[in-house]
């Protein structure tokens, strides 16, 4: 159920998902609350006045994580895909202590697909999701790089991370990804095929 602040709330206006008025930081913790107890299946537009900065208040209450991924393609157009406990993805993970984050997002490409050779193109997006674990609650930001491979490298799933398949996806692909995936997924590929056309 994803939350919209700022840009993205001014984008989502007039959309059939709820504005919520959040003017302190009782009401945003009223509004998380809400959000877990499923009060809000389609998300919330958060919109708060200018003396409240919401966002920071938000992030105030997580742990932050920073995490990076790829959008590797390769020389025939073909995006990489890995599956893991069941749903479609790409691959990412979290950037290490002193670790750049474009060198990150290479690392964990190699480390989840088992390339060698993976070439940094540039930025295309960057997504924010939440999660709870022993008791914490964690915002993790995840930057999305556009990279290049070789199809001609063994794919290998890293198995320890519960990766079950690495695959290269046509177009047709892509779009079954794209119905067996997490909705946070679908903004990257949406940014992806936007850069890629």
């Amino acid at each position: 159920m994803p939350l919209y602040f700022g840009h993205s709330a001014k984008d989502m206006k007039g959309s059939d998902t709820p504005l919520v008025q959040v003017e302190d930081r009782d009401a945003l913790g009223e509004l998380i609350r809400g959000m877990h107890a499923g009060t809000y299946p389609r998300g919330a537009v958060v919109e708060a006045p200018p003396q409240f900065d919401v966002w920071s208040a938000f992030a105030d209450v997580h742990v932050f994580v920073q995490a990076a991924g790829g959008l590797v393609i390769d020389e025939k157009g073909r995006l990489l895909a890995i599956r893991r406990l069941g749903k479609w993805d790409l691959p990412k993970g979290k950037v290490e202590k002193g670790e750049a984050i474009d060198e990150g997002a290479v690392r964990e490409v190699q480390e989840e697909c088992g390339l060698k050779e993976v070439e940094l193109v540039e930025l295309v997006t960057s997504t924010w999701h939440t999660y709870e674990r022993k008791g914490k609650a964690y915002l993790k930001r995840t930057d999305w790089f556009l990279m290049r491979s070789s199809s001609k490298e063994r794919l290998v799933a890293q198995s320890e991370e519960d990766i079950e398949e690495v695959r290269w996806l046509d177009a047709s692909g892509v779009q079954m990804m794209e119905r067996d995936t997490y909705p946070s997924l679908l903004p990257v590929l949406h940014a992806w095929r936007a850069r890629t056309a």
